[in-house]
């Protein structure tokens, strides 16, 4: 069965094709995106500016015709904290149903927490123990934890990479800026670790989204093209030497580190700053990259209810 999910997130509207079937692992078979960044296109009351609408909606229709070209059957739309938190969001969710005819299901925070979590656990296995997953988007940082397929705990926070940067104005971060950014992101995620530790440390720490897998390049993992296999780790001694480079250059120059994005290295100090924050106040050294996320996620539930099972994790109304 040919799937495909599009994902309208805070930085990326991704719209992946993948051959899918119950039992098996989802297998990509085209990828069409484009880097919004909606995170950023917010006028002063929080409102998605008539630029950023337009813009999705022009993606939302070009992905219906890729969808058409490569035989996709079942289409699986949704949204996270762009539109989600948006001023004028429900405006937005019915302009592009209106114009293009896709109704996304907006999931919030928990929701995409215990998506990826699920994914997560489906790649490595109940071998793993109790797993913790770090994810950083671009609206927010997700944490789950749990010993089965639905987590314990998870929880959303407003830390994302692209919202955080907006507090970071300049081409080079200003010092007191940096500090103020600090001791913002710690709090907030100091104020959840109880909720966490209180399960008892996990036997296997992970990281998914596009932050951890640069950041784990910048400091010496595998390269993307040397397979989705090849394992590969973020160690907080190898991010805690690079946090200082980070600062001191432009996003120009960031976009020079090997694996870095140009359309991502603006937001690659703030990113390293919340993975660093996390790694310390949970006390982890080091986070295995898990290349399964939330599309994951949502295609493994999806091939879960075609297989006659009642999916374990249920996106709230």
């Amino acid at each position: 069965m040919r799937l495909g999910v599009l994902d309208v997130g805070s930085n990326t509207v991704h719209f992946l094709v993948v051959d899918a079937h119950p039992g098996a692992a989802p297998l990509p078979a085209y990828s069409h995106k484009a880097e919004l960044r909606l995170a950023e296109l917010l006028e002063e009351n929080g409102a998605i500016s008539e630029v950023g609408v337009e813009r999705l909606v022009s993606m939302v229709a070009s992905s219906l015709r890729v969808a058409e070209d490569k035989g996709v059957v079942d289409l699986l739309p949704f949204a996270t904290s762009a539109v989600r938190e948006a001023a004028n969001g429900e405006e937005v969710l019915r302009r592009v149903e209106d114009e293009t005819g896709v109704a996304l299901t907006v999931l919030s925070g928990q929701d995409e927490a215990r998506l990826t979590f699920l994914a997560v656990r489906r790649w490595f296995g109940w071998s793993s123990g109790r797993l913790l997953n770090l994810d950083i988007g671009g609206g927010s940082l997700e944490i789950a934890c749990g010993l089965d397929e639905q987590p314990d705990v998870a929880t959303s926070l407003p830390l994302g990479a692209g919202r955080l940067t907006s507090r970071l104005p300049g081409e080079v971060a200003d010092p007191g800026d940096l500090r103020e950014l600090r001791r913002h992101i710690r709090a907030e995620i100091a104020g959840t670790v109880g909720d966490f530790t209180r399960l008892g440390p996990p036997d296997h720490s992970v990281a998914t989204s596009k932050t951890f897998k640069q950041l784990a390049r910048m400091t010496g993992a595998a390269p993307e093209g040397a397979g989705v296999r090849v394992p590969r780790k973020l160690t907080r001694s190898g991010l805690s030497a690079w946090l200082p480079r980070l600062a001191a250059m432009t996003p120009g120059e960031r976009a020079q580190i090997p694996g870095v994005s140009p359309g991502r290295a603006r937001q690659l100090l703030a990113g390293a700053l919340v993975a660093d924050a996390a790694m310390d106040l949970f006390g982890l050294e080091e986070l295995d990259i898990c290349p399964w996320a939330l599309r994951e996620g949502i295609i493994l539930r999806r091939l879960d209810a075609m297989d006659g099972h009642e999916s374990r994790i249920a996106i709230e109304a």
